[in-house]
């Protein structure tokens, strides 16, 4: 039985299918792109499967990027083969996956995602039963989808015509199925589908449209931005890993900013960072937000390392700082008001978003360290600069110093004190006199949110 079915999803479908087949073939004089673009463990999982009798394109993402004149970082494979299959033509691969399974295909540090052609099939929703293993909730949310399918009917299932797009590096030939490659010299973000039903199904694809739109420097279609706003609320039923994941690809986009904004335009920075919107609403904050994103966006650019847990402590340090300057004023120590400040704003973000824990430490470090900055005298300074966060509470402090936050001669200091020798490391501390101008800078500071704990008792 299952053979029969197997023949009937992978051979017959597809016989009826090239007949009917709406894709069209564009040659590489076309669209230009070469096989010597794609990664050598792509060429090779294509190659093998295609040797092996089965058809295996390069798909989604890395065709879009090298449509826009991008290097892809990852280079994705879709087949008509099973993943049993793809396991026994791929020698050194892995089968991964629960909710649809996919296969790993490792060369050397290059993994290349071979996934198998998906079919279009009418969800039912969970209670009933059909064999076609799709579950949706009553949302329309797809819980569950294991449905094989035939190349134009994975074309139909992907999210917008951009990522539609497979090629074939054996022809150098483009298919494309729902005039993707058009959309994206038009540079338009367009759902293929109903917008709302695909988002129904599927409610993170309104992130991904902010997330791409934001990248690639697209407008989105019309008929695409029309129902996010209001169809916003379903990200609540989307798991809290998956959102953050989805978070994790937006910041560390290299457009992070953008972005951001972008979620703002389209009302969905509230599923994600529920306190962004307050953030962005402060003239400091913002500017200290943005400050913080367009460093990581550099970095990204840049090929250099980016810490999330940096990344977080950054957009959430405005409240930790408003939190903090309410705790201070109900007569908390400085300390103690600090601690319960972050515990605070740790725990109403997590009940949004699930930050591991493992990031929870290097926020609450970075965070912990930014008083000790102000005290420039005795053997403090010396001590901080042994602490195995310095340099990330340093950069830290230097974004404050330039969003307006602190002075830039604090920042200017702490560079010095750094490199100098001993003998001027012990000329630039400052004397315990310097208390009484420190109190008077603190009490005109305390009308301020933003900057009333920084020099609080």
């Amino acid at each position: 039985m299952i053979k029969k079915f197997m023949q009937r999803v992978f051979g017959k479908q597809n016989k009826a299918d090239s007949k009917k087949s709406k894709a069209r073939i564009m040659k590489v004089a076309e669209h230009g792109i070469k096989r010597s673009m794609i990664s050598a463990c792509a060429l090779r999982t294509t190659d093998q499967l295609q040797q092996a009798g089965y058809q295996a394109f390069v798909v989604g993402g890395a065709v879009r990027d090298l449509l826009t004149g991008r290097m892809p970082k990852d280079f994705d494979v879709a087949t008509d083969a099973t993943p049993d299959q793809v396991r026994s033509v791929i020698r050194r691969s892995r089968i991964i996956g629960r909710r649809f399974q996919i296969v790993h295909a490792l060369c050397g540090n290059e993994t290349v995602e071979v996934s198998t052609f998906r079919a279009m099939s009418v969800p039912i929703t969970e209670g009933e039963s059909d064999s076609n293993e799709m579950r949706a909730d009553e949302h329309g949310r797809l819980l569950r989808d294991n449905v094989f399918g035939n190349q134009a009917e994975d074309a139909s299932r992907r999210d917008f015509t951009a990522n539609a797009l497979f090629y074939d590096p054996a022809t150098e030939e483009v298919w494309d199925y729902h005039h993707g490659v058009a959309d994206i010299r038009a540079k338009k973000l367009r759902m293929i589908g109903d917008p709302a039903t695909r988002y129904r199904e599927d409610p993170v694809r309104m992130l991904r449209a902010a997330r791409f739109a934001a990248k690639l420097g697209f407008s989105i279609d019309g008929p695409t931005q029309q129902p996010i706003r209001e169809m916003a609320e379903l990200l609540k039923n989307v798991p809290r890993s998956r959102l953050f994941d989805e978070m994790m690809k937006l910041l560390l986009s290299g457009h992070a900013w953008a972005c951001v904004t972008t979620l703002r335009k389209e009302g969905l920075h509230h599923g994600l960072l529920p306190l962004l919107d307050v953030i962005l609403e402060q003239p400091m904050g913002e500017r200290f937000v943005k400050l913080a994103l367009e460093q990581t966006d550099q970095r990204i650019q840049q090929d250099k390392t980016v810490s999330p847990g940096f990344l977080f402590a950054t957009l959430l340090w405005h409240e930790v700082l408003a939190a903090w300057d309410v705790n201070l004023k109900q007569g908390l120590r400085k300390t103690i008001a600090l601690h319960q400040a972050m515990d605070d704003v740790l725990k109403k973000q997590s009940a949004e978003l699930n930050i591991p824990r493992r990031f929870d430490a290097v926020m609450n470090e970075i965070w912990q360290l930014q008083p000790r900055f102000l005290d420039r005298s005795g053997s403090k300074p010396f001590r901080l600069l042994t602490h195995p966060r310095f340099r990330a509470g340093y950069d830290f402090l230097l974004l404050r110093c330039a969003s307006g936050e602190l002075e830039a001669e604090l920042g200017a200091w702490w560079e010095k004190f750094q490199v100098a020798d001993e003998e001027e490391r012990q000329g630039m501390l400052l004397v315990e006199t310097a208390e009484p101008g420190q109190k008077k800078r603190r009490r005109r500071k305390r009308k301020s949110v933003a900057a009333g704990p920084v020099d609080a008792p």
